[in-house]
């Protein structure tokens, strides 16, 4: 009997018969699935999973090499070359290749052999032809690409045969089989090739030229064995006439080919270099490329046109790139830029872009070539236009040699145009254009200067910091010459001047230079590789422009301006100089500099607009000069003096008055200006940031700021004109245009007023009588009625037409002017984001919250534009990271705290009141804001107030210390406020109040604080059935237990205050189970802070510990663990200072004399007392007394006082509660004992010290009975035994009187 492959698993029927153990079957399916996934990954999609599971195949065949698992690997891979699934094919093979490669042993001619047994050509169905067909092939491939098969030459022929056979299928395999013929055969060594070549390769020059498969076979054969290929072929010329057309056909069915796969076919770069090799180039391009090719508009032709072009740059010389790049196949190539514009269109910018920087990346050593090629690209225009864009990022490739050319170039060009040596074309629909201005050669050269100027400033840019010095200087000084100067007489002082214009220079041309240099004064006021903004001499670029501007300004009889200035306006310039003279004064300081470069920009808009700029410039000067001159501040938070002067103001306004211009450039001078003022603003320049942003305001008055518009700057800089790209695509848009239409007509049909109608109908009746005929006959009217009713008509139409467009333009006036002031607002915001990001702690910054609340409802509500919604997420951002996340605050308020309180309340309110959460949520963030300013913040007046009322009251406990004391928050009313808010929200159906805003106030107050108010009200225990209630105290318990493991190790403010609060809430909630009789297991809460009293010891000496001390023991003592005494230290080494009262009053009574003290203190020494308590420093007792009954009388009255029993106490620390069984909640003291009681005093001196203590750690449960005494006299009890006050004596005799009194009565 047969043994089974372990590979493949038996049958259910078969495991049965033969009698085989199911854990033994259980096994082989177990083993046989895991081998049998790695072939179900392999034909998956995903690469990566196909990759890791042929690595994984690999790996476990490795372990079995000779095992059947090789066997049934190799039968399920050439099983799945012919699936059925067109994408699964091509994973079998490559892991099928991989196989091969790993494992050498394997026979190739075997492997082989089995395809082809596996899928006979010759038997298989007609049905199964073709997946047999790429088996056969996707077979000999994985041979392959194993590498083994150019070294097996048997397979080797085999192989090839089979390719041939492969290659009659033409309907399905295509040329797949030729092309792989040509890859193998590539790849083969000479002598292999010149014995395969006659059986590959037949000699007819036909054939050869038929397919690119045949003639890439025939330039292989011709590259490696030359001499093989004439004797078989002979001698062909490939460029023959008679040949060209063939070439031509061939490149068209490769362009085909590769059609969807968008590449250059190898055939096409084989015949350029055998074209180049053979000196034919010439010939090549002009007849094969641009003759036929080119000629057959079949756009994948062209784009393979193209693609030869850009892959023929690194090969070619000087004189051939100039035949290229001046023929049709670069003119062409623009009319496809130009035209392809639609965003379905292809586009092959983006891969001639690849291809010109490979290129110049390429032949660096190469100046000469480089520029050749940049130049020739930069001269193909339409109609005067470049077609390749201003920002080109090949650039960036450039030789330094080749770039000084080009700029040099460009700068020629922009004096001179010279028109004859570009690439120019028209598209079609231009050339159908019958406007002869179109075609004037005044307009090519508009467009073609200002391409010039916005791609030098681009180079600038995009090269600012490769870029040399010098080149960045000519590139500067020649944008401002030709910006604001003219030339009246040549001077060799100025450059400039020397080159005179071929065709003089409009007024448009100058403004689309000045827009470009205000671009590149941005470039360069922002990055620079020296500093910021400024030369090797440390000077910004702004002063060097400003004192070439300066000399020019001083040969006016070789230059002058565009727009002469005044007497005034040079006087304004003058002074200008003189203050950044005075300015190098106070270099030093960074407000200086950004003062120098205010000065420096509005100085040089000077020469673009001296009428508006002139008095700007007077006023910047003078408060550049008060705030140089006038004294620092002292603090940057307080309130600011009346008698502050107004340059702030000033200098406020007219910061806003520069953001009020379209430059982008002024925008960021003026956020840097305000930075430096913003630590000197006052409430009233706050106020003026704040008009211009409050919605109410700037929306009903007039602003006093006029905010200018810029889309003429934005058209200026467009690098292409627009009318002409809307000519070019008017085919494509004229569905859009009557869609348009439509709507118009729409539009204007809803503009027909009641009145129109009225008047419509007057006309009408009035045409009607003029007729002379009877309403009710239907005859005709006459011509001159007619003729009447017309024009009545006319004219009645053409004042509505009027009235309509007079609406429609006022409404697009009313949202030009609501856009522009959008804008200015969100430019203003950068002035707000500057303020509250260097000046948060600054006072003023809390009066930005409900300003930018008031934004932020408004652009909530109507944000249906983009500028609406730029405006809101500025804004919100700037509020929630920027002010309320901010990490510093103010911290001196001041007399704000009441207002602050007032204000958190109307937040909450508001926040309540709002239409939708995402508005609730910014209100209660600043609420949470205010809440943490307040918090931080201390009062002084509020302390000491407190502190009055606290010493007027009878509550005897001091005021508590540490963050409590310091915080001006009033806790009772953001309690109240907050608390008003939960309500609210968990009562209310349709709260815009969120669990993630209480959340976030929890996290910022810590939570326990509001659980002991919460876990105290009646409200919220009603809302608790009783298990639900033992359950929620004990996940109380629990989170409480956790955070106190942490105990005394608190390193910041915060974890100080949470370790009180955490103790705090403990004691609270001890109370609350004693007085709900709750039991509870508290061995794990009992354990955690016996374990942290040793660190809790070592911080005793830092700030704050005292009270942290006092909850801890008070805790302590309701679980049954008494607080240590303290040791008395000798008196030597305690100051007198440190000496309870008790102790001072007994001195004063009267003391021993220093021998009898020096021998009682050596006695008490050697023996000391059995209580614990140090030895009373009082007069002697008789002998006869007794000295058990002596201690005791003097001890009881220190034992009062210390809150601790005379008896013998437990080990600090010792567990009272047997941790082996869950204790019930131990019953506190009760309230109506003496105060010697409660602190754990014996009731009786004659009871045994260990069973007392052991009664009074371990309380029987019971119910606490009506005390006689007050709530208020209670609570002032409790306190002082919390605090351990030494006036305990005092108010425990003041209350045993009024118990006394209170029960006397009746």
């Amino acid at each position: 009997m047969e043994s089974r492959d372990p590979a493949e698993p038996m049958s259910p029927g078969e495991a049965t018969q033969s009698g085989a153990r199911p854990a033994d079957r259980y096994g082989l399916l177990k083993h046989s699935r895991e081998f049998l996934d790695f072939f179900w990954d392999i034909a998956k999609p995903e690469q990566e999973t196909r990759l890791a599971a042929t690595e994984k195949l690999l790996e476990y065949l490795r372990g079995r090499p000779k095992g059947s698992e090789m066997k049934y690997a190799l039968k399920r891979l050439i099983t799945g070359l012919g699936v059925g699934r067109e994408t699964a094919r091509p994973c079998y093979s490559l892991a099928l290749a991989q196989l091969l490669q790993s494992f050498e042993d394997l026979p190739l001619c075997s492997i082989l052999q089995q395809i082809q047994e596996k899928y006979d050509l010759h038997q298989v169905k007609k049905a199964m032809l073709r997946p047999a067909l790429f088996a056969n092939l996707f077979g000999v491939l994985a041979l392959f690409q194993s590498g083994r098969l150019v070294k097996d030459q048997e397979a080797l022929m085999k192989s090839v045969k089979l390719l041939q056979a492969l290659a009659q299928y033409q309907n399905h395999l295509q040329e797949q089989p030729r092309k792989a013929l040509v890859d193998i055969l590539s790849e083969v060594s000479k002598a292999t090739l010149q014995e395969i070549l006659p059986e590959v390769l037949k000699a007819d020059l036909n054939i050869i030229l038929s397919s690119p498969e045949q003639l890439e076979l025939f330039l292989l054969a011709q590259q490696k064995v030359p001499s093989k290929l004439k004797k078989l072929v002979g001698s062909v010329n490939l460029f023959s006439d008679e040949n060209v057309p063939r070439l031509v056909n061939v490149l068209k069915m490769a362009a085909s080919s590769v059609k969807k796969d968008r590449k250059l076919p190898a055939i096409a770069l084989d015949l350029l270099r055998l074209a180049l090799k053979e000196d034919k180039f010439p010939r090549f391009w002009k007849e094969v490329v641009e003759q036929g090719l080119l000629k057959m508009q079949f756009w994948p032709a062209s784009y393979l046109c193209f693609r030869l072009l850009g892959a023929a740059l690194p090969l070619l010389t000087k004189e051939q790139l100039h035949l290229v790049m001046q023929g049709d196949v670069i003119r062409h190539y623009g009319e496809h830029v130009c035209t392809a514009k639609l965003p379905k269109q292809f586009k092959f910018a983006p891969e001639m872009d690849d291809y010109v920087g490979t290129f110049l990346e390429g032949c660096q050593d190469d100046p000469e070539r480089q520029l050749a090629v940049l130049v020739a690209f930069s001269s193909v225009t339409n109609q005067g236009l470049p077609v390749t864009p201003t920002f080109w990022r090949v650039v960036r490739f450039l030789s330094p040699p080749a770039l000084r050319g080009y700029v040099a170039w460009l700068r020629a060009m922009f004096l001179q145009p010279d028109l004859d040596s570009l690439v120019d074309f028209s598209t079609n629909n231009q050339k159908k254009a019958q406007d002869s201005s179109l075609h004037m050669p005044e307009r090519a050269v508009f467009r073609l200067r200002k391409w010039i100027i916005f791609r030098l400033v681009s180079i600038v840019d995009s090269l600012h910091l490769e870029m040399e010095e010098a080149l960045t200087e000519q590139v500067a000084r020649f944008c401002l010459f030709h910006s604001f100067f003219v030339t009246k007489k040549p001077t060799s002082q100025i450059p400039e001047t020397k080159h005179p214009f071929s065709f003089p220079l409009e007024n448009q041309a100058r403004e689309a230079v000045s827009s470009a240099f205000f671009s590149l004064l941005q470039t360069l006021s922002t990055q620079f590789k020296q500093a910021p903004g400024q030369t090797q001499g440390g000077q910004p670029w702004t002063y060097h422009l400003v004192q070439f501007a300066d000399l020019l300004l001083n040969h006016s009889h070789n230059v002058t301006t565009v727009t002469p200035f005044t007497a005034q306006q040079r006087q304004a310039w003058d002074r200008m100089l003189q203050t950044l003279k005075e300015l190098e004064a106070h270099s030093a300081e960074a407000r200086a500099a950004a003062f120098q470069h205010l000065l420096l920009l509005v100085g040089i808009h000077l020469l673009k607009s001296p009428a508006e700029s002139c008095d700007l410039l007077g006023d910047i000067q003078t408060c550049i000069r008060k705030s140089l001159g006038e004294k620092p501040r002292r603090s940057r938070t307080k309130t600011i003096d009346p008698q502050e002067p107004p340059w702030v103001e000033v200098l406020v306004e007219i910061l806003l008055a520069l953001l009020a211009q379209p430059s982008h450039l002024m925008r960021q001078v003026a956020r840097s200006v305000f930075g430096h003022i913003c630590s000197h603003l006052t409430p009233r320049a706050l106020q003026l940031i704040l008009d211009v942003l409050n919605p109410e305001t700037s929306e009903d008055e007039n602003d006093r700021v006029v905010v200018t518009d810029d889309s003429d700057e934005r058209r200026l800089k467009g690098a292409e004109d627009k009318s002409e790209e809307g000519e070019d695509n008017r085919s494509s848009e004229s569905e859009e245009e009557s869609e348009g239409e439509e709507s118009e007509e729409e539009e204007r049909d809803g503009d027909v007023d009641q009145g129109f109608r009225e008047q419509l109908m007057t006309v009408l009746q009035a045409g009607k009588a003029l007729g002379g005929e009877d309403s009710e006959n239907e005859e005709e009217l006459g011509d001159e009625a007619m003729m009447a009713l017309d024009q009545s008509l006319a004219s009645l139409f053409a004042e509505q037409k009027l009235r309509i467009q007079a609406r429609r333009d006022e409404k697009n006036k009313l949202q030009k002017e609501k856009a522009l002031r959008r804008d200015f607002q969100i430019r203003v915001l950068d002035l707000v984001e500057v303020l509250v990001t260097k000046q948060p702690e600054n006072a003023l910054v809390l009066e930005l919250l409900e300003p930018l609340l008031s934004i932020i409802r408004r652009s909530l509500r109507s944000s249906s534009s983009k500028q609406e919604q730029d405006l809101l997420h500025k804004t919100a951002r700037i509020f929630t990271h920027h002010l309320c996340r901010a990490r510093r605050y103010c911290h001196d308020l001041g007399e704000r705290a009441e207002a602050l309180h007032a204000q958190v309340e109307r937040l909450v309110q508001q926040a309540g009141r709002q239409p939708d959460s995402p508005t609730a949520l910014y209100h209660f963030n600043a609420s949470l804001y205010l809440l943490r300013v307040l918090k931080g913040n201390t009062a002084e007046g509020c302390v000491h107030e407190t502190q009055e009322k606290q010493k007027a009251s009878t509550d005897p406990s001091p005021m508590p210390t540490g963050p409590q004391a310091a915080s001006c928050l009033d806790l009772n009313l953001v309690t109240r406020v907050y608390s008003t808010a939960l309500s609210s929200f968990l009562t209310k159906r349709n709260s815009p109040l969120t669990v993630p805003m209480f959340l976030s106030l929890f996290s910022r107050h810590p939570a326990c604080l509001l659980l002991q108010k919460t876990l105290s009200m009646r409200e919220v225990r009603s809302c608790f059935e009783d298990p639900e209630w033992k359950q929620l105290m004990g996940q109380v318990l629990a989170k409480v237990t956790e955070n106190l493991r942490v105990l005394g190790e608190a390193q910041t403010k915060a974890q100080h205050q949470q370790a009180l609060s955490s103790l705090e809430l403990l004691n609270v909630l001890f109370r609350t189970c004693k007085h709900e009789k709750l039991t509870l297991d508290l061995t794990v809460l009992l354990g955690v802070l016996q374990g942290q009293q040793q660190s809790l010891q070592q911080g005793a000496h830092s700030t704050g510990s005292s009270r942290l001390h006092d909850l801890y023991w008070q805790a302590m003592k309701t679980l049954g663990v008494q607080r240590p005494k303290l040791e008395k230290k000798d008196a030597k080494e305690v100051p007198s200072a440190t000496h309870s009262p008790i102790s001072k009053k007994r001195k004063k009574k009267g003391f021993l004399p220093e021998t009898k003290k020096r021998k009682k203190r050596k006695s008490e020494d050697g023996t000391p007392a059995e209580d614990g308590t140090p030895a009373a420093t009082g007069g002697s007792q008789p002998p006869s007394m007794g000295r058990k009954k002596r201690n005791r009388t003097k001890a009881k009255v220190p034992a009062q006082a210390n809150g601790t029993p005379t008896t013998k106490s437990p080990a600090p620390g010792a567990p009272t509660l047997s941790p082996s069984t869950p204790a019930k909640y131990p019953k506190l003291q009760k309230k109506n004992q003496k105060p010697s009681q409660v602190n754990g005093a014996p009731g009786s001196p004659t009871e045994p010290a260990g069973q007392k203590q052991h009664e009074k750690a371990l309380p029987k449960k019971g119910v606490l009975g009506k005390s006689p005494l007050s709530a208020l006299a209670r609570k002032k009890a409790r306190l002082s035994l919390v605090i351990r006050s030494p006036s305990l004596l005092q108010s425990g005799a003041k209350k045993k009187k009024v118990q006394l009194r209170k029960a006397g009565k009746p």
